[in-house]
């Protein structure tokens, strides 16, 4: 009987062990179960957004949301969604905004759709407080910094792009390089966040060098050959924002009257997004340049 006893409470023991090690187990579980069921519905966002089905992306947004409610990400997603809607109601990214610089600096100011204005700021608040938060817990947290680098970059695209207000484009853009250079000193392979840097640094390289100057003593960096460097690394090695430095440096092929790279980029973005029209747009603009008998 004590040997039976003995062999019980070894196998009782040996029991709640395996117990506890499931419960631990199935916590764990159901939080990559959530950080999962966030990063899909993030890609499907992104997707959508760029296939331009923004209720898709919106819907998407708000599954990260409910998820995970402290994620800054999905909040950085319906505000990139939202900020796409006006581009694209607005004709904003069209390649002869980009083709020559005095063509971008005599670019005009657009008013956003007020209600979508007052979405598109609450969601960069929301996001804001959440990844301070998580900062404010760990100075390092990289999905933090990440978020901040892509909320600074959105304000500045806002800024530069819709309002044409460009000192508080520049503030944004070294606020955005600031936390990249965060970000990538921590965590190198988050290459979205050279969209953010490249693209400042793109748009500071092509005014005069008496401004740049200006700007570089403002601790704000101007170069158009490393900006184009780093979107071509967001290109091809980003994640979510890789689809949208592809149609950049499309632009920037057109502007270097490199026709066939540009075809190249966008063909590649109209067979993986065939419902943004953007894509054949551009497209038939290059055939009615090069005229009908170039296939």
């Amino acid at each position: 009987m004590k040997a039976s006893r003995h062999t019980w409470k070894k196998w009782k023991a040996v029991a709640c062990l395996l117990g506890a090690l499931l419960l631990s187990a199935a916590g764990n579980g159901q939080d990559a179960v959530m950080t999962g069921t966030v990063e899909l519905a993030l890609d499907h966002a992104y997707q959508a957004m760029y296939n331009l089905n923004f209720d898709l992306a919106f819907r998407e947004a708000d599954t990260a949301k409910a998820a995970d409610r402290e994620d800054p990400m999905p909040w950085v997603a319906q505000a990139c969604a939202l900020l796409f809607r006006e581009f694209e109601r607005l004709h904003i990214l069209r390649s002869e905004l980009f083709s020559s610089d005095d063509k971008f600096d005599g670019r005009a100011a657009h008013a956003w759709d007020p209600p979508s204005r007052q979405e598109f700021e609450n969601a960069l608040a929301q996001g804001e407080r959440r990844a301070q938060a998580w900062l404010a817990h760990n100075p390092g947290d990289v999905r933090a910094l990440f978020a901040l680098t892509l909320i600074n970059g959105l304000r500045a695209d806002d800024a530069a792009l819709i309002g044409k207000k460009n000192m508080s484009a520049l503030s944004f853009i070294k606020s955005a390089n600031a936390y990249a250079e965060r970000l990538l000193a921590r965590a190198p392979d988050y290459y979205d966040a050279y969209l953010a840097t490249g693209m400042g640094k793109y748009i500071i390289g092509g005014k005069a060098a008496p401004v740049r100057w200006v700007l570089r003593l403002g601790g704000i960096k101007g170069d158009q050959e490393e900006g184009v460097r780093e979107l071509k690394l967001a290109a091809e090695h980003g994640h979510f924002l890789a689809p949208f430095a592809r149609i950049l440096l499309a632009f920037d092929d057109l502007r270097h009257k490199n026709k066939a790279a540009a075809r190249s980029k966008l063909a590649a973005l109209h067979q993986q997004f065939p419902n943004n029209t953007l894509f054949v747009e551009e497209l038939a603009k290059l055939d009615h340049a090069v005229g009908p008998a170039v296939q």
